[in-house]
């Protein structure tokens, strides 16, 4: 049935498409047909005068004749059609399809406009002009489409810009407005006789936002928002702490008034020691939650209750964000209402990590009305826009303090900050209207020297244990992509011998994370896959990426474990053939001022083959006996 319905249809198609063509052979002829009357009726006007004139009879033959001819063409025109019809219903009637002809090949592909019930043939007018309703679909043509330039808001694309050049633009301490008699001798007592180019921008301008004090912004409205990006070993976390310092340090009430909050423990605890060493001597008290301690001890030193009223005992809290939403929700005697600062340290990794709505649970902790909301004068309200209804009474402001190494550059995600017309301090700002990279640039360490080193999976690790063994690279910071890997390498650095080596990963618990990073600094190597971010190791002459970071943030941090506060140091990555191409164009997009190729010859290191492979067997042997053990 379906065949012979698709037969019928192509038959019905065929007929129709000879109509057509007849059609318009019909139509072309009559055109032609009546131009040569036309052509006569003008010859016979043009004709002189002096040939005479007609007379009526002869006037109505040529009428008559006129009238007769076009009789003629119409039954022609009607015997075509009838003969046409006839066919059609001939072609109906047949079972096979004639083969159809070049020509009408051709015709039917003129016609396809008119076979189409969308775009059918429109029909004629009198003076033979088509009267057209629809659009003809076609002419398709490749057109270059202008590139989209990129526009970002106007904090972003014009920021204070940081001198990238540490060592040549120290700047004395005392030449630095506003800072306290009392930290420059702090300041001094540390070692710290000159400031980095970072901490001399950025200490004033906080400053400059409590010169009202702390419960006022200047001219009694919300001070902006600070943003800082800066290369990694440039002296941020000193750039926050010395302001906020000053200014609690002529509070009378102890209160929550500065949140630090940091991706990890280790980087929680290095700020934690930085604020401690510059509230010493003060009655100013910081507590860290992270989760080191339980959470009834964290508890207890932020709060105590006297006469059935709590109070808190905490000035300054540097939190992870986990710990600090349970404080949050399960601790009631936590409060937040009087903070003033919210400093946000590695803002980029944090903000990637919002998944936790830890800063919607702050918003809500500080903005949540005691009580006795009519009475009480730090009464805190959520700012909306600036009215004069918004500004009486006034209350204590927000500020929010953002520090990173990559800090992000897509306006979509810093809007989840919800920053109060902020000011960015930048030593990546490079012509972003002139830019055509699709990749942000940064700013890598001064002091730093790239190298790339070609290998195969089989030989990575005897040649890390080149490096390390031969070419002496210690003290180095070796990096993998996961704690597994950096537990296999850790074990076969271990059975070769001849190296100090420690592993570092999330595998540890925090106190055997902090015994480890002792021991680096006196001398061993610590494997790791989790101290990339932020944490300030002293004497890290090398780092070596044995497997390479996918992201391009993810080797920035990696590397800026070296070549810190204007030092020189030394990075290598080891890249498989298949990887060579993707990193290296990454890297360069980044911004890298060079990246070398360090090649290793074969022969240096076939000396060590004999004893890798005995260590890979007894490897293998300490690795089943683990296996079963945890079987």
């Amino acid at each position: 049935d379906s065949e012979s319905s698709r037969e019928s249809r192509s038959r019905a198609l065929l007929a129709k498409l000879q109509e057509q063509v007849k059609a318009r052979e019909r139509q072309s002829a009559s055109n032609t047909a009546d131009e040569d009357d036309e052509e006569q009726r003008k010859r016979k006007r043009e004709e002189p005068e002096t040939e005479g004139v007609q007379s009526e009879n002869e006037r109505k033959t040529d009428l008559t004749d006129e009238v007769a001819s076009s009789a003629k063409k119409k039954k022609k025109q009607k015997k075509a059609s009838t003969e046409n019809e006839n066919k059609a219903s001939d072609n109906e009637k047949s079972v096979e399809i004639p083969e159809t002809s070049e020509s009408v090949l051709e015709e039917s592909k003129k016609t396809e406009e008119s076979v189409d019930p969308q775009i059918s043939q429109e029909p004629k007018a009198e003076d033979g002009s088509s009267q057209t309703t629809f659009h003809i679909l076609g002419g398709f043509e490749e057109k270059t489409v202008q590139k989209v330039k990129r526009v970002l808001p106007q904090w972003l694309a014009q920021p204070d810009v940081i001198q990238r050049d540490i060592k040549n633009n120290l700047i004395p301490i005392s030449e630095v407005p506003g800072i306290c008699l009392t930290l420059l001798k702090k300041l001094e007592a540390n070692g710290i006789q000159s400031f980095f180019p970072v901490q001399a921008e950025v200490i004033p301008a906080i400053l400059e936002s409590v010169s009202s004090g702390l419960l006022l912004g200047p001219g009694g409205y919300r001070p902006r928002d600070i943003c800082v990006s800066a290369p990694t070993g440039s002296g941020k976390t000193l750039a926050f702490v010395i302001p906020v310092v000053q200014v609690l340090s002529k509070r009378v009430v102890c209160e929550v008034r500065v949140l630090a909050v940091l991706p990890t423990k280790e980087l929680a605890q290095q700020v934690s020691k930085v604020f401690s060493t510059y509230t010493e001597g003060t009655s100013l008290k910081v507590v860290m939650i992270t989760g080191q301690k339980s959470f009834a001890a964290e508890q207890t030193a932020l709060s105590e209750i006297r006469g059935g009223v709590s109070h808190s005992l905490a000035d300054i809290v540097v939190a992870t964000p986990g710990r600090l939403v349970d404080h949050i929700n399960k601790n009631s005697n936590f409060s937040l209402q009087h903070l003033r600062f919210l400093i946000i340290d590695e803002a980029d990794r944090m903000i990637d990590g919002m998944h936790q709505s830890w800063l919607t649970q702050v918003t809500k902790a500080v903005y949540r009305s005691p009580g006795d909301t009519q009475t009480s004068v730090f009464r805190r309200i959520l700012p909306g826009p600036i009215t004069v209804a918004s500004l009486s009474p006034p209350q204590i402001p927000l500020q929010k303090l953002l520090f990173s190494a990559t800090l992000t550059q897509n306006p979509e995600k810093l809007q989840l900050l919800d920053l109060h017309q902020p000011r960015l301090f930048s030593s990546t700002h490079s012509g972003t209207e002139t830019s055509t990279q699709s990749q942000e640039a940064f700013n890598f360490p001064q002091g730093l020297a790239e190298y790339y080193v070609p290998c195969t999976l089989s030989k990575k690790p005897l040649i890390i244990l080149h490096f390390l063994l031969r070419l002496k690279f210690s003290p180095a910071l070796c990096f993998t992509n996961s704690r597994e890997a950096a537990h296999r390498l850790y074990l076969l650095v271990k059975l070769f011998g001849g190296v100090e080596v420690a592993e570092f990963s999330s595998k540890l618990n925090p106190s055997d994370r902090q015994k480890t990073l002792k021991d680096f600094e006196q001398g061993k190597i610590p494997l790791t896959d989790a101290a990339a971010r932020g944490i300030d190791i002293n004497g890290v002459k090398c780092v070596i990426n044995y497997d390479a970071p996918q992201y391009i943030r993810t080797y920035i941090h990696r590397v800026g474990r070296t070549a810190r506060a204007g030092k020189a140091g030394s990075a290598f990555t080891f890249l498989l053939e298949v990887q060579e191409k993707c990193f290296l164009q990454m890297v360069r997009d980044a911004g890298s001022p060079g990246i070398q190729r360090h090649f290793v010859k074969p022969q240096a290191l076939r000396s060590m083959e004999t004893r890798y492979e005995q260590t890979l067997a007894e490897l293998g042997n300490v690795v089943k006996v683990k296996a079963k053990k945890q079987k």
